[in-house]
């Protein structure tokens, strides 16, 4: 059985790093991968470029901004099937299928002679444009006035209508079966255009051996945090992006007690971190971007409590990170987060925009331990039981043959 991801990059993105990690997932199992992708960071005989024209592209991608199309410029998407990667598979796993390096009009003649898969890493492929709709629900009845242009990826002019029957079109002539990470997901692509395919649910992998607990003292003298301060780790925080949530974080950090505050620090990885040091009133502990996944485990090992503010997401990969080594969660309704944050069990689901929800939970988890060691003990079960990376292999697996099967 040999598979072609096809994906923006390999491990740049939260959708890359979920396909690398699948990838790794299925060379583990004895299964021949590979990716082709347009941004390699990665070495060796499994990954390979897409040939680009990009000054071509580059002139051409103003035109389809201004007309609202974005991606109908790019022309080598038709030259997929040349490269001997598409030709030696079996199957072809689409992944994340926008980002300014492929054109979905190929997708007919890229399943033509190959069965195909596509994994949703967001709503775009059945969207009109937009990458998660929020409030909107206008792909269900064909797009059109588009409340927010500005919503990735940007255009100048509100197409999104005929992008809609452009891709209500192609799929139309395709061939595909689509796979959900999350349940909220896949409830969403069975009211939509992808409803003429086969939907099924296959949760993200996540490697259980390098993502588990390890002893908090250790990890925090490694990192240099005090032993007698509670930490509430976070994430990067773009301020200029409204998805990430990261206003809402910051006001109600800004909200906790004062003697909350005092008996806690933040710890933060990815850039953003000076920024939010310099506007909360908590001593923090800036890690900036993290790559590897061993030193990351150190740092969810490290603290109390994970906190992502996130308004719209489909499944979030750093909580599955989080949950693996065992640290508790707060995080807001919405999306797909509730599939890894369940109340009670593994952390603290606020209500959609409820700033003074969100500090409650930041508050009830971090001054109750008793609740923080249960929720803890529940984040690895669930992460054993229901997200290791082989069974995500073995399910992937298990579609693979069934498809070549049929």
């Amino acid at each position: 059985m040999n598979i072609l991801h096809i994906n923006q990059s390999d491990i740049v993105g939260g959708a890359a790093i979920a396909g690398y990690r699948l990838h790794q997932g299925l060379l583990a199992q004895g299964v021949h991968s590979r990716l082709l992708v347009d941004v390699a960071k990665t070495s060796g005989a499994e990954v390979a470029t897409i040939s680009r024209r990009r000054y071509a592209e580059s002139v051409t991608s103003r035109f389809a901004w201004r007309l609202g199309l974005n991606y109908i410029n790019i022309t080598n998407s038709f030259g997929i099937p040349e490269h001997s990667f598409y030709q030696e598979a079996d199957i072809i796993n689409f992944h994340n299928l926008h980002g300014d390096y492929f054109n979905y009009l190929a997708l007919p003649k890229l399943t033509k002679h190959k069965f195909a898969v596509l994994t949703l890493h967001d709503m775009w492929s059945f969207t009109g444009r937009c990458v998660y709709s929020y409030n909107c629900d206008r792909w269900k009845i064909g797009c059109g006035q588009c409340p927010d242009l500005s919503i990735m990826p940007e255009v100048k002019t509100d197409s999104s209508r005929l992008e809609w029957w452009l891709k209500n079109w192609i799929y139309g002539v395709s061939n595909l079966v689509i796979v959900s990470p999350s349940k909220w997901l896949a409830e969403q692509i069975s009211s939509s255009m992808l409803a003429r395919f086969p939907i099924h649910y296959i949760p993200h992998g996540i490697d259980i051996e390098t993502y588990q607990p390890l002893d908090p003292i250790q990890c925090r003298t490694v990192l240099g945090i005090p032993l007698d301060k509670k930490v509430l780790m976070l994430g990067a925080q773009n301020l200029q992006d409204p998805r990430k949530g990261a206003k809402l974080l910051l006001e109600s950090l800004q909200n906790l007690p004062a003697q909350v505050k005092a008996t806690t620090v933040l710890l933060t990885l990815g850039d953003g971190g000076e920024i939010i040091s310099s506007l909360v009133d908590i001593p923090t502990f800036n890690l900036g971007y993290i790559s590897g996944d061993r030193i990351k485990a150190v740092a969810y090992s490290a603290a109390d409590i994970f906190v992502f503010p996130s308004q719209a997401d489909i499944f979030g990969l750093v909580l599955q990170e989080s949950m693996a080594c065992g640290t508790p969660l707060v995080s807001f309704k919405v999306g797909g987060i509730p599939d890894l944050v369940r109340p009670g069990q593994t952390g603290y689901l606020a209500e959609p925009n409820n700033v003074e929800d969100f500090c409650n939970g930041i508050i009830q988890l971090l001054e109750d331990k008793a609740l923080r060691d249960y929720m803890s003990q529940k984040c690895r079960a669930i992460a054993l039981q229901e997200y290791s990376l082989e069974l995500q292999a073995k399910r992937y697996i298990e579609l693979y043959e069934k498809i070549l099967d049929n």
